[in-house]
């Protein structure tokens, strides 16, 4: 066995114990014994157990005392129960009480033995989930922001400060300044850490999508509806949902949010059943909420409901200071992930990576730190690992093709290949729209269905 598991057995028979600790010696665990409930649990608070099996029927005290003081003390250690025969509404009421599972006397050892090592497999993957989540926990430290901004210095007290509330949290930048980095951090320093963190892309999903996608539906709500789907806010419940591109939903979806934020209520498409739910919302959008308000494209009480509290994530263009830290910060992760011993830039690439216009900020940068690490081969990274050059060509050095009545003006380099070219152009017109789908299909002059296929082939995010 990879390592050593100790079981803790509690029961009056010392025939009984003498069995049962062989079985498990013989298979490989460490075994405790206690003869009766008060020393069990005495065990129980002392040790450093991974199973407990406990008798129901015990002196001193009863099988369910000893378990509500187990789980009052330890509530992730697993504890099976052993039950006379027959005794089935006291082996239900230990499971209420917390208990993994129960096995009735006379039982088979190789039966006991799978019951034991099922609860031990659950164990693993609880401690598993604890470290994972404490991981994600410094992952999403406020510690781990770099850049020196006042800006973004501003955006992360403010987000620290509501981290522990409840309240609702708009988010607001353009492509690629960290709005999901922030409303992570936010989730995982938050009492709600341990519960789920749910993304929803609201401008991935067609309209006829979104509203199924986010409240679930019932079997046969509409075609292809072939079983009951679960939704994104049944399966954030005490966690925390948040909504990217939020300027992207259709009317009627909007109206279903301000329910479920005045509410915390809904139904599923299809259904009549109302759900209740205790959800943190978390929304995001690089649009302008007031310009849809006023322009009657986004519900000005939806609006309010959202923006308890604003944080806005400045471009990375306003903060030229922090080129440098960011940098840094990437060569170093993806140094440390390649294996590979690049541990500087030259200063003709620093000199690139200050110039450069970097249109997908934060992500364009990080990006670019990635590519360089993999082409570089030496220890520092130099203009040609960055490739900023090619990538993003200037107005002045690059002729630009004639605009048409559908397209805005492009840049054409004439050294990449066509679907480089079809790439840029793409991203650039989503940039220009503001990554509303519908507006930059209809520059394009190809439909939305096409468009998202091109998002998906060429791995284009927001």
């Amino acid at each position: 066995m990879a390592e050593s598991k100790s079981i803790l057995i509690i029961d009056d028979e010392s025939g009984m114990r003498d069995l049962m600790s062989r079985l498990f010696s013989d298979a490989g665990y460490e075994t405790t014994t206690a003869p009766d409930g008060a020393a069990g649990l005495k065990a129980s608070k002392a040790g450093d157990f991974d199973l407990v099996i406990l008798d129901m029927s015990l002196p001193k005290m009863s099988g369910l005392e000893v378990l509500n003081g187990i789980k009052e003390d330890k509530p992730d250690l697993p504890v099976v129960m052993v039950t006379a025969y027959g005794s089935t509404q006291t082996a239900v009421e230990a499971l209420k009480l917390g208990a993994y599972d129960y096995i009735a006397k006379p039982f088979d050892l190789d039966e006991l033995q799978v019951v034991a090592e099922r609860a031990l497999a659950q164990r693993r993957i609880i401690d598993e989930n604890r470290f994972l989540r404490n991981e994600l926990k410094k992952k999403y430290g406020f510690d781990n922001i770099v850049g020196t901004n006042p800006d973004i210095q501003r955006a992360y007290v403010m987000a620290a400060q509501v981290a522990r509330t409840n309240a609702t949290v708009l988010v607001l930048g353009e492509t690629g300044t960290g709005k999901e980095y922030l409303a992570r951090t936010i989730h995982y320093q938050s009492d709600r850490a341990s519960g789920p963190f749910i993304k929803v892309n609201c401008a991935a999903l067609p309209e006829s999508l979104l509203e199924s996608e986010l409240f679930g539906h019932e079997k046969g709500s509409f075609t292809h509806a072939v079983a009951r789907h679960i939704g994104r806010f049944e399966m954030a419940h005490k966690g925390t949902i948040f909504l990217d591109e939020i300027g992207e939903v259709s009317p009627i979806v909007q109206t279903k949010l301000l329910r479920v934020l005045q509410e915390k209520q809904f139904e599923r498409v299809g259904g009549s059943e109302t759900l209740s739910i205790d959800v943190r919302v978390i929304a995001a959008t690089n649009r302008n909420l007031g310009q849809m308000i006023e322009d009657k494209e986004f519900r000005e009480d939806l609006y309010y409901r959202l923006n308890v509290i604003s944080i806005k994530l400045p471009p990375i263009r306003e903060r030229g200071e922090d080129i440098e830290v960011f940098a840094n910060h990437f060569l170093k992760v993806y140094s440390d992930e390649t294996g590979k011993k690049t541990r500087k830039f030259s200063g003709e690439s620093l000199d690139d990576l200050k110039n450069h216009v970097w249109p997908g900020n934060i992500r364009e940068l990080e990006n670019a730190i990635e590519r360089a690490v993999i082409l570089c081969n030496g220890d520092t990274i130099r203009p040609e690992h960055l490739m900023l050059n090619s990538m993003h060509r200037t107005q002045a050095n690059v002729p630009a093709a004639p605009a048409s009545n559908n397209s805005p003006s492009i840049e054409c380099p004439v050294d990449l290949p066509l679907r480089d070219v079809e790439k840029i152009h793409i991203e650039r017109v989503l940039k220009a729209k503001n990554w509303n789908q519908s507006a930059a299909a209809q520059v394009l002059d190809i439909d939305r269905k096409t468009l998202r296929n091109k998002i998906k082939e060429f791995k284009l995010e927001n």
